[in-house]
This record gives structure tokens, C-alpha cells and sequence, in this order.
């Protein structure tokens, strides 16, 4: 089966020809089996998956996971504004803050929306705002997981309050009548094992028991997606464990209708991109060679925040001089890609390319502006197309305009074979739109 979207030279080339360079591409048939595998996840009616808007925003795509019954979780009010326009109600939206305002509060709060305080000061400042209410917390687990110790949130990091604190959270909500009708954590992004979050799961349920008024747990997420051929996360052994945890919970849970929600952004939506760019120039300084490109990090920061690793591919650009009957060039992308991968020839292929070392670099004026480092891949010319997988989580949603750069157009592929803009390319005049001059 299908991991990852899967283009063509000549497919590569006509959306770049037709929709600019950079440009996202999204593939629809990929987006939906990743959220029918995680809706799967726990099979128990009173399981709900949340997706994470954070991981990409776009609400084209959030009305397609809404279709596949996913709820939502929010960090701002930007992205609750974001989920309305996709179709999603109060009640499926969960509000999972962090060092918000009293206005952000409110933002959610007057709308019906669940938040969940992140720290003791913050349970407080809800209940002087909504004496009465009902709310949730996050509980820090003390287990962290995650790909950077940047993004693993358990344990000594920002998030949550910890269980030894708990007294202090009935204190206060003691204090402003408040309900504390759900609990949630997250260990983490990017985990491909799954014992600490089960361990931390484990953990979340033993404390379950002391919020009398409790209907909804929430384990968090973070399941990971291969990006350097590591295994895939096993789903089904996951699935297996998590179901038996809750299965044995709801035998001495007082609510038979406990809600249990869990939260995924990267594993829903990473796969189904691929970022395109073009090849701009070729320079070798120091005897390293660096391959331009018009991906700087405006457009995909994960290499250069988290030293991340993306696979590479490279798609021939056909030329005015080419015959048109020339055979599709797919074979050449496939031999790009295994190369991207440390191959060095694509097996059956008729002929092997020329292959070099290189540093693929970005436009931006800072040093630091590199896309994939000493990666080993066929020769490359100007107007070759350069191809980044698992693109479609924290790409677009942190794309920004340094250097005064353009953000790339956004293009989904549909299971029907059609493609449709799902949002226009940056102009000239969006760098200006606030100014006030």
C-alpha cells in the first residue's frame, strides 16, 4: 500500500508550470486513510479522535477530516476561527491552552467551548471569569516523548500541571465552584514506540478517579510517521494495548459514558504532501557542492528548528527540445528517491544516472538556509524539480514571509483525479495587507 504521495516528472511539472513555484501538493485519498486508521484507533463507542490543527490548518482539509468523524483541538483563537469555517460545532472543538490571555479565554469560553487549563495559575483565572463553570486540565504525566527535545511536552518541560498538584487543582476549583469535567496530557511528537505513551496513559487513568465530575479523558497523541525509512509505528499492537488499558478502567469507572479522546496532528496529515520546488543554480565552494533552490526555510523550517530529515527526490524537467513521445520519466523520480535514501541505483533501471553529494540550499540570507545535507542524488540541472515528502504537517502552518518571500500556493489532488487550489499563492500586495503607512 501507498505511504506516501506519489508523483511523476511530467505530473511535477505541470503543477509547478500551473500553480508557481514552491507549491504544496496534497493527495485527498492519502489524507482520509490516515484518519480512517486513526479513527480505528480504539475501538469503543465513546471514542473520539481530535486532530490537531496545528500540524496544518488549512480548512479545505479540516472539512475533509471533519467528514471523516474526527473532532478538532485548538491552541488559539485563530485556529477555532480556522475549525468554524471548516464546519465545526462548540462541542466539537477542545481547547488546549497554553500561557493564554483572559481574551483568549473568553474567546472559547462564550462560544461553549471545553478549555483545559495548563497551569494552576490559569485554573484560576477561569474561575474568576466563570465561577461555576465547567473546565478541564492538563495534567503532566512526567514521561516525555518526542523526535526533538524541543517538541516533548511530559515531564521537565512547559506543559501541564503535575500529579502531585492535583490537591491543589480540586483546591481551587473548591474555591470557584468549578467542574473539572475532563483531564488530558501529551507526552510528545513524533514517538514511533509506543510505550511511554501507553505508560503515561496508564498513569492518566490511575488518577482519573479523584475528578468526581469527570466525562472526558484525553490521552493526548503525537503517534509518528517515518521520515528516514525507520519502521512504521504499529498501529494494530497500539490499538491492542490501549484498547485492553480503557477496557479495564471502564470496569470501575463511574461513568459508563466516559468520553476518551486522543489527539493526532503529523500522523493524519504528513504523508499525503509533497512539497515541490525548483532547482535555481549550482555552485561548489570548499569542494561542497550546493544545489539553489527556491525552498528556504520561509517554506519548510523543520530542517533548520529540528534538524529534521525529509526524503528527496528529483523530477526532470522536460525541455522544449525533448520529443514529445518520450516515455513517461517516472523511473527517473524512483531512482532519485532511492537515492534520496542512499541507493545508488534504482534496480531494472535501463541506465543509472550520474550521481553527486550535495547540499540542497534555500533562498534565504541566512547561512543556516539548508534544506537536506550531504544528500547523494542524481546530477541536477537548472529547472529540475526538487521533491520533499511527508511536507504536509508543520509545513505550511509555519511557513512565513522572511525575506519578504512569498508563501507557496496550496494544491490538493482529488480521488476523483481532478486537482483543485485550496489557496492561492502569496502576491506582492499580501506583504502589504496591516500596513499602515
Amino acid at each position: 500500500m501507498t505511504e506516501q504521495i506519489t508523483l511523476t516528472d511530467s505530473m511535477a511539472q505541470e503543477l509547478i508550470d500551473t500553480y508557481g513555484s514552491p507549491l504544496y501538493v496534497y493527495d485527498e485519498a492519502i489524507l482520509r486513510r490516515r484518519c480512517r486508521e486513526l479513527k480505528s484507533l480504539l475501538p469503543l463507542p465513546n471514542y473520539r479522535p481530535l486532530y490537531s490543527v496545528k500540524a496544518n490548518s488549512n480548512p479545505v482539509l479540516l472539512r475533509i477530516i471533519r467528514e471523516e468523524g474526527f473532532f478538532v483541538d485548538a491552541m488559539s483563537p485563530g485556529e477555532i476561527f480556522l475549525e468554524e469555517q471548516a464546519g465545526f460545532t462548540p462541542s466539537e472543538i477542545f481547547m488546549v491552552t497554553n500561557n493564554i490571555s483572559d481574551e483568549e479565554i473568553r474567546f472559547a469560553a462564550d462560544r461553549g467551548i471545553l478549555m483545559s487549563a495548563d497551569s494552576l495559575s490559569q485554573l484560576a483565572r477561569f474561575g474568576m471569569l466563570y465561577p461555576g463553570g465547567e473546565v478541564a486540565v492538563r495534567l503532566n504525566p512526567g514521561i516525555g516523548a518526542g523526535h526533538s527535545q524541543k517538541v516533548v511536552t511530559g515531564g521537565s518541560c512547559k506543559f501541564g500541571i503535575e500529579f502531585e498538584k492535583i490537591p491543589e487543582i480540586l483546591r481551587i476549583a473548591e474555591n470557584y465552584r468549578l467542574r473539572i469535567v475532563g483531564i488530558n496530557q501529551h507526552v510528545g511528537s513524533l514517538f514511533l514506540e509506543s510505550e511511554s505513551f501507553l505508560t503515561a496513559c496508564r498513569l492518566l487513568l490511575s488518577v482519573a478517579v479523584g475528578f468526581p465530575d469527570l466525562r472526558i479523558i484525553d490521552f493526548g497523541g503525537g503517534y509518528g510517521v517515518p521520515y528516514q525509512g525507520e519502521p512504521r509505528l504499529d498501529l494494530a499492537e497500539l490499538s491492542r494495548k490501549l484498547t485492553a488499558l480503557v477496557t479495564d478502567y471502564l470496569k470501575t469507572c463511574p461513568n459508563p459514558d466516559m468520553m476518551f479522546y486522543t489527539e493526532s496532528g503529523r500522523y493524519i496529515s504528513a504523508e499525503c504532501c509533497e512539497l515541490l520546488g525548483t532547482v535555481q543554480s549550482k555552485k561548489d565552494v570548499a569542494g561542497v557542492t550546493y544545489v539553489g533552490t527556491d525552498l528556504g526555510f520561509n517554506v519548510l523550517i523543520r530542517p533548520v528548528l529540528y534538524d529534521s530529515w525529509h526524503e528527496v527526490e528529483v523530477f526532470r524537467r522536460k525541455t522544449a527540445g525533448q520529443a514529445s513521445g518520450a516515455p513517461e520519466a517516472a523511473a527517473d523520480a524512483s531512482k532519485a528517491s532511492l537515492a534520496a535514501a542512499g541507493t545508488e541505483e534504482a534496480p531494472g533501471s535501463g541506465c543509472s544516472p550520474e550521481y553527486e553529494t550535495v547540499q540542497i540550499a534555500g533562498n534565504i540570507c541566512e547561512s543556516g538556509d539548508i534544506l537536506a545535507k550531504d544528500r547523494r542524488l542524481p546530477v541536477t540541472r537548472h529547472g529540475d524539480i526538487i521533491g520533499v515528502k511527508n511536507a504536509g504537517a508543520y509545513g505550511y502552518s509555519m511557513a512565513s514571509n522572511y525575506n519578504s518571500r512569498l508563501r507557496p500556493a496550496e494544491v490538493l489532488l482529488l480521488e476523483n483525479g481532478e486537482q483543485k487550489l485550496i489557496r492561492r499563492r502569496d502576491s506582492l500586495e499580501d506583504l502589504m495587507r496591516g500596513v499602515l503607512l
